[in-house]
């Protein structure tokens, strides 16, 4: 499975990065594919850098805060409005159950029909999977303020033509305080991209929010994960500082996300 950082700027785009959106790529042993999770705020212009826009098989919301779904509306227009048309059909997105509403209000939609002619909206269940090629998606709740926040569990299976098959997992935190869905999400994964939004002892006065590094380190030894990406570092939080708190608590290799850069898992 290879993911390509897309967007990993926190709550709203920096000068380097779009907001949250990460593009997994998988092959099923006939095709590859190609679906995204999250689509904030100005991603849609960096997703069309790695792949044509009637490529992406589906997308994965992990909550409506804008920095994660909003450049649906931007695809919208893309789906609807192209001179040449569009020739893929809707475009499976899975999200919380307003997921359809939000966006229709968004763009100043009446909510029938809304987005629904380009969209095929569909609803996390609570740790239900779905497959959608060779990729499995667990959705896990955590511990953000919105009426539904997840974290995702993606498992892609591929094959490479000999009959051997071979499984990899990456663990996607969303938005999160520490929470035992978060630890469940991530339990022994490959690749652990969690979110690390706020730094010890500057925001210590705001709870069930974010992670620090020292909690989403603290996460990822719990769940004994191989590897931690830290995300969603906003503009005024140090990359170098919340990764200097995950090393304090987590003993495995840990980085932080940049616009553009790739990783095979």
């Amino acid at each position: 499975m290879k993911l390509t950082i897309v967007g990993c700027s926190g709550s709203f785009p920096g000068p380097a990065s779009p907001a949250s959106c990460y593009l997994l790529t998988a092959h099923d042993g006939v095709r590859p594919w190609r679906v995204l999770i999250d689509l904030g705020s100005g991603a849609l212009g960096a997703v069309q850098k790695y792949m044509d826009l009637e490529d992406i098989d589906a997308i994965f919301l992990s909550h409506l805060h804008p920095d994660h779904c909003m450049d649906l509306c931007g695809l919208h227009v893309a789906v609807k409005w192209g001179p040449d048309g569009w020739d893929s059909g809707r475009i499976p997105v899975w999200g919380p159950a307003a997921t359809a509403d939000r966006l229709a209000t968004a763009y100043g939609l009446e909510l029938d029909p809304g987005m629904h002619d380009e969209f095929d909206f569909k609803l996390w269940q609570e740790r239900e999977p779905i497959e959608v090629g060779p990729f499995k998606v667990i959705p896990y709740t955590v511990n953000h303020p919105v009426p539904e926040a997840y974290a995702l569990r993606v498992e892609a299976t591929e094959y490479d033509g000999t009959g051997l098959d071979r499984t990899s997992v990456l663990a996607y935190s969303g938005d999160t305080d520490s929470c035992q869905g978060l630890e469940d999400a991530a339990r022994n994964a490959d690749f652990f991209l969690c979110e690390a939004a706020f730094e010890e002892g500057r925001d210590d006065h705001i709870k069930d929010v974010h992670l620090t590094g020292k909690r989403a380190g603290e996460a990822a030894t719990r769940a004994n994960v191989k590897r931690l990406l830290l995300t969603h570092i906003p503009v005024w939080t140090d990359a170098n500082t919340v990764v200097a708190e995950a090393r304090e608590t987590y003993s495995g290799e840990v980085a932080a996300a940049v616009a553009g850069v790739h990783y095979i898992i």
